[in-house]
C-alpha cells in the first residue's frame, strides 16, 4: 500500500502522514518500524520489485520450454501485474532520478534484476535463431515501454476486454521477436 501510494504521487509528495492514512494506523507506529520517510520509501519499493521479480522469475522456471512459450508467459504476467494489481506501483520504478540516493539505487538494482529476467530469454531465443531481430537492447526498450504504458491502454476496461487487450498486446509485444500470434482455434 505504502509503494502504491509513493506510485501514484512520487516520493516528494507523500508525507509520513499520507502513508499513515493509507494504511489505517497512526504516524507513531511507522516510526516503531522505520527510521522515517526515506526507510519506509526504500522498504516498500524494494517490497513490490522482489516480490514482482520473484513472482515472474519462478513463473518462467515452472513454464519452462522454449524461448517463446517463456517469452511470452512473462510478457503476459508482466501485463497483468502491472495493469491489474499494480499499476501504481510500476510508476516507483519509471523515474528513478526523482528519488533521494539510497532509493535510486535500490530501484536500479530492482530495474536490473527485473531486466535481466527479459534480456537472458530474448538472447536465448536469438543465439537459438528462434528469435530474430533488429537489436536485443531495442526490443528490450520497446517492450518495457509498451508494458509502462499499459496502466493507462487499458484504463477503464473490464473483463472480458480487458483480457483480449492484454492478449492482443502481448501477442504484439512478441512480434517484435519475430513471433507470429498464435492461431485461433478453428471453430
Amino acid at each position: 500500500m505504502a509503494a502504491e501510494l509513493f506510485g501514484e504521487r512520487g516520493y516528494d509528495a507523500v508525507s509520513l502522514d499520507d502513508v499513515a492514512e493509507r494504511l489505517d494506523v497512526t504516524k507513531g507506529s511507522l516510526y516503531h518500524y522505520f527510521s522515517g520517510k526515506e526507510e519506509l520509501g526504500s522498504a516498500a519499493i524494494e517490497a513490490l520489485g522482489t516480490t514482482w521479480t520473484a513472482r515472474l522469475a519462478e513463473l518462467v522456471e515452472r513454464v519452462g520450454g522454449p524461448p517463446g512459450v517463456r517469452l511470452r508467459v512473462l510478457v503476459r504476467e508482466q501485463l497483468i501485474v502491472a495493469v491489474r494489481e499494480h499499476p501504481a506501483g510500476l510508476g516507483l520504478f519509471l523515474v528513478p532520478d526523482a528519488w533521494p540516493d539510497a532509493q535510486r539505487a535500490v530501484i536500479k538494482e530492482l530495474r536490473r534484476r527485473h531486466d535481466r529476467l527479459f534480456r537472458d530469454i530474448v538472447e536465448e531465443g536469438v543465439a537459438t535463431a528462434e528469435f530474430t531481430v533488429t537489436s536485443v537492447d531495442t526490443v528490450l526498450q520497446c517492450m518495457r515501454a509498451a508494458m509502462s504504458q499499459a496502466p493507462v491502454w487499458c484504463a477503464g476496461l473490464a473483463d472480458p476486454a480487458l483480457d483480449t487487450a492484454l492478449d492482443e498486446l502481448a501477442d504484439t509485444l512478441m512480434m517484435l521477436v519475430g513471433q507470429p500470434p498464435p492461431v485461433p482455434p478453428r471453430s
